[in-house]
């Protein structure tokens, strides 16, 4: 029998469900953050939506796994936070584990919030968009912040340079203010350093300036640091 390789393992693309707490520490999100139109791109089965939601802030998220029915959906949410968490546990070693404590706690954390995005997915199906980058089904500067996390640069085995590229200038047009990625690794925790060197001076040369600003979460051993597009200049 052929052994499986790492990506049969993980799967092509892995749906998170991260909560509100999550994204706070991924993205240094702020209160002020968290009173305008926010973009979540990829959403994944995350909280996030219901529960800035309940602290006034406008979320969309979108994902092209939005498609399926509900039930559907809310059940895959729960297989694949089991999944993940499995990869993870297995892979303990790349991971540091300060923020989640062990792989239990970890499972627990993400297996909440899937119940709770199901549970909003339900009662707001307006929230939840299916599209999926680098075309998106809304005008130009549409939101205050966009946030992606876990697609860009994760899977940069799979995803090649023209498609990050062609998905930061979308993240881009329809945000007025930032768009804040993270991780800078991949799946398996490799820096992402000439790729995002490459794509810093394309989108700085078509007038978005970028920072690279640190991040307090870090889970993949090194991804301390997410990349900032701002407004653009022209």
């Amino acid at each position: 029998m052929k052994r499986p390789t790492e990506n049969d393992v993980l799967g092509e693309f892995l749906i998170s469900a991260r909560s509100l707490t999550e994204y706070r520490a991924i993205f240094e999100l702020t209160d002020a953050d968290l009173r305008g139109r926010i973009l979540d791109c990829p959403g994944g089965a995350a909280s996030f939506v219901a529960e800035a939601a309940e602290l006034g802030a406008h979320v969309l998220a979108a994902d092209p796994v939005y498609a399926n029915p509900p039930a559907e959906l809310r059940e895959l949410a729960r297989t694949e936070t089991e999944r993940g968490s499995a990869y993870a546990g297995s892979h303990h070693e790349r991971y540091r584990w300060d923020f989640y404590g062990d792989p239990d706690r970890l499972q627990a954390i993400r297996l909440t919030a899937a119940t709770r995005f199901g549970d909003d997915l339900l009662a707001n199906p307006g929230h939840y968009i299916a599209a999926q980058l680098p075309v998106l089904p809304f005008p130009d500067n549409t939101f205050d912040l966009a946030l992606s996390s876990h697609l860009l640069f994760t899977y940069a085995d799979r995803l090649d340079a023209d498609f990050h590229l062609a998905a930061l200038l979308e993240l881009a047009r329809v945000t007025t203010g930032e768009t804040r990625l993270y991780p800078l690794v991949d799946h398996s925790g490799q820096p992402q350093d000439d790729l995002i060197a490459r794509l810093r001076k394309e989108v700085h040369d078509k007038g978005i300036p970028t920072e690279l600003r640190p991040t307090h979460y870090e889970f993949h051993r090194g991804a301390t640091e997410m990349l900032v597009l701002r407004p653009n200049r022209r």
